[in-house]
């Protein structure tokens, strides 16, 4: 499974991108929108999509279930059995726009709404990374899954100092031993995941499951940003794919199968920030891979010539729901997160 985001005028086509995954044998993505074009290409394939909903639609669909419907049947039951997912917003909490807050939740509740009335909420989960109160509730209630964007190169890059870079690539290293709980952890990323679990049983949502929504590793930085380099990437992305593939849970939840959707497909040239921004794909506009992890592309690349010997069979989930990445969003969402789980009783 992995991330299709298109802020690029350099990438392929939708039916070219069919034809990439399928060579690289990755079949569930997620899309930040309900672009027609990206849905026809896909449709009928035999892939499981995430759609989202864009934020210039959550006042409108929060406040008019008869839209909400209307939206459903035109994005998703026309689109059947393809669509597993639809994600509510895109970087709500924490932006400008302060009455798209509590439109989350009627969004949210209207979409579900809709595809329960059309007998497709059982295939297709409603969820959002947001963390509101109000919506931990309604999607504990819904059975939907926790939703966590976890970045270890951005934690590291916020303190090199202090972070061993094997933690966060999930070499070999001592790790962290946690004195509250006296587990032990040998990677970043599991830290980051028990964090959260340990949040939500704070707050009473001890059942919830944590999927991570994204994750990766950029290939490319600015001067600030030294981590960033191809072989930092492919080291992430590789020991990421072998962790993911002994498909077993955390310290604090062993029987709970780290399931994870990387971060992206693409590296996407028009996204602003800083250069790392663009430099997360897995493959080059031309189809070619960016580094080796496995995946095979559509045409070869300097790339091919490094052989990495993992032959597995990758399990990323489809229902999984996630927020578009933009610079230190990881801290941003945990801030929040903090803020929420402090209110809650």
């Amino acid at each position: 499974g992995i991330n299709y985001g298109r802020i690029a005028d350099n990438i392929p086509s939708p039916d070219e991108v069919v034809t990439l995954l399928r060579s690289a044998k990755i079949r569930n993505v997620r899309i930040y929108d309900a672009d027609h074009s990206v849905l026809t290409a896909f449709s009928g394939t035999g892939f499981k999509l995430v759609i989202g909903l864009p934020n210039g639609f959550l006042k409108d669909m929060s406040s008019n279930a008869s839209n909400a419907m209307s939206w459903v049947k035109d994005n998703v039951q026309k689109f059947m059995p393809g669509i597993c997912g639809v994600a509510i917003g895109n970087e709500v909490l924490g932006g400008s726009d302060v009455e798209l807050y509590g439109a989350l939740l009627g969004a949210a509740k209207n979409i579900h709404s809709a595809l329960n009335q059309l007998g497709l909420s059982d295939a297709v989960q409603v969820s959002t990374a947001h963390s509101q109160a109000p919506l931990l509730q309604f999607f504990w209630e819904a059975g939907s899954p926790f939703c966590l964007n976890a970045y270890p190169f951005l934690d590291y890059m916020n303190d090199p100092a202090s972070i061993d870079i094997n933690y966060a690539l999930f070499q070999k290293t001592k790790g962290i031993f946690d004195p509250k709980t006296e587990l032990h952890y040998d990677n970043m990323l599991d830290a980051q995941i028990d964090a959260a679990y340990a949040a939500l049983e704070d707050a009473g949502f001890d059942k919830m499951e944590v999927i991570v929504t994204e994750t990766g590793w950029a290939s490319k930085g600015d001067g600030n940003e030294a981590a960033a380099t191809p072989e930092n990437a492919r080291t992430y992305n590789f020991n990421l794919r072998k962790r993911l593939a002994k498909k077993k849970g955390t310290p604090r939840r062993p029987k709970n199968i780290v399931k994870a959707y990387i971060f992206a497909i693409f590296n996407e040239n028009l996204k602003p920030g800083p250069t790392s921004e663009r430099n997360f794909g897995l493959f080059k506009p031309d189809g070619s891979i960016s580094y080796d992890v496995g995946y095979k592309g559509l045409k070869s690349s300097s790339a091919d010539s490094v052989v990495m010997s993992l032959k597995v069979n990758m399990y990323f989930p489809f229902n999984l729901f996630a927020s578009h990445y933009f610079p230190y969003r990881q801290y941003l969402e945990l801030l929040v997160l903090n803020a929420v789980f402090a209110h809650l009783h």
